[in-house]
């Protein structure tokens, strides 16, 4: 038993109501056993409980044992002066909380919470309740999903807020930016963050109409046109992006941030700057058309580019391959840069506007988006939970690394359901 596991026991009544009485052996009965308190002070907040044939109405504190109220120095802090109830698991310091009645849990604790509770945080799985998903219904499973799913947009909302406020609400420039990052695919995000912050919007815009000088500009400041070269392209763009570095007093990035290891060659960063390249020289102003579009259909079309015709041949500067291969951006690629960037765009604009109605929106252009297939989802199949859309997988994989892999089920609806059901061998 610990404070946490009492207080998730307290919260959705995981107890047997019946016979509850206070230590002095008056009856009790709860009628509202309070809003759990996530600030510092008392546990819970606004609690109404009848003691004997008194109604009492305030907060109620927590503890594994009636002695931590004095470990905790409670009996100190103002805070803890309006303690309608002391709730312990076992009353080892009879009158440590003074005045305030006291409530011994100990016996009224069914024992297959507390065996349910051991066995998923004890379970060597990386999913603790994957033996009783098969009794979990699935309103409890999709209604989580969906919470998942606004949870993780929330989190990336925080941070994108930040860039919004420090570029005085400019839209353009967060969208340059997370795209930027998403070209990077996990692996070089953060270079390509870098780049594009190198780089301000309104340099590139000035040369939108030129995809040569779009390129020197991006590989120079990428730090990969530092070297000398043997064919004449990369030689010419080194030559254009030193008069531009010049010009504009640029500053490249440090070349050996670029990872290029164990890639396949159509996602070495070359290729991903080239095709970045070709889709700043195709709409920059990228913002003013995808908040118009409700549809997937329509918005494929805006990220479909081909990276220029040097890229044909190669993956490397001066690395020229036999076969010519057209280095298109692939609709996986595009479907990963709408779930990771486009839609949740859309969704934190139509947030900070207060349109309710588009942020629907832009929940829904992931139902017409194929999951996600990666070893998350592969894991979650295997445990009979397949995801039927990006939506889901994106669900699902915030499910997986922030609550099941950290094994908080006390905070999960699934683990909820885990903990009240029978008996269960994690």
């Amino acid at each position: 038993m610990n404070e946490a596991l009492l207080q998730y026991i307290w919260q959705y009544s995981l107890y047997q109501p019946s016979g509850m009485t206070t230590t002095t052996g008056e009856e009790t009965t709860i009628i509202y056993p309070g809003r759990k308190n996530t600030d510092s002070g008392p546990d819970f907040l606004e609690a109404k409980i009848k003691i004997g044939t008194t109604i009492l109405v305030g907060n109620i504190e927590i503890h594994t044992n009636s002695s931590d109220w004095v470990a905790h120095g409670h009996q100190q802090d103002e805070a803890y002066k309006n303690i309608i109830l002391h709730l312990v698991y076992n009353n080892d310091l009879p009158g440590a909380a003074g005045n305030v009645p006291v409530v011994e849990l100990k016996d009224s604790i069914p024992n297959n919470i507390i065996a349910q509770y051991a066995a998923l945080i004890n379970a060597p799985l990386q999913v603790p309740c994957s033996r009783l998903l098969p009794a979990v219904s699935d309103i409890t499973k999709y209604s989580w999903l969906s919470r998942m799913l606004a949870e993780r947009w929330e989190q990336k909302m925080h941070d994108w807020r930040d860039v919004l406020h420090d570029n005085t609400g400019d839209w353009s420039t967060l969208l340059y930016w997370r795209l930027a990052a998403n070209f990077g695919f996990k692996v070089n995000t953060p270079p390509f963050l870098m780049l594009a912050q190198s780089i301000p919007i309104n340099i590139l815009a000035k040369h939108r109409e030129n995809l040569f000088q779009l390129e020197a500009l991006l590989f120079g400041q990428a730090g990969m046109l530092g070297e000398g070269f043997a064919e004449d392209y990369p030689k010419s763009l080194k030559e254009e992006y030193l008069f531009l570095q010049q010009k504009y007093g640029l500053t490249p990035i440090p070349p050996h941030l670029w990872k290029f290891m164990r890639m396949r060659p159509a996602n070495f960063p070359t290729v991903r700057i080239a095709q970045f390249a070709a889709l700043v020289h195709k709409s920059l102003h990228l913002f003013s058309q995808i908040v118009s579009i409700n549809n997937v259909k329509d918005i494929i079309p805006l990220l479909q580019v081909t990276a220029s015709d040097y890229w044909n041949t190669h993956y490397r500067f001066d690395e020229i391959q036999k076969r010519m291969i057209a280095k298109h951006l692939g609709l996986s690629s595009i479907y990963n840069i709408i779930i990771n960037t486009v839609a949740p765009v859309i969704y934190l604009y139509a947030q900070e506007h207060g349109n309710e109605q588009e942020q629907e929106k832009a929940l829904l252009l992931l139902d017409n988006i194929p999951y996600e297939q990666n070893n998350i989802t592969d894991l979650w199949e295997g445990l009979g939970w397949e995801a039927k859309d990006a939506g889901q997988s994106q669900a699902l994989i915030q499910l997986h690394n922030n609550y099941c892999s950290q094994k908080r089920c006390l905070e999960c609806a699934i683990g909820l359901q885990v903990m009240k059901s029978g008996p269960y061998e994690g």
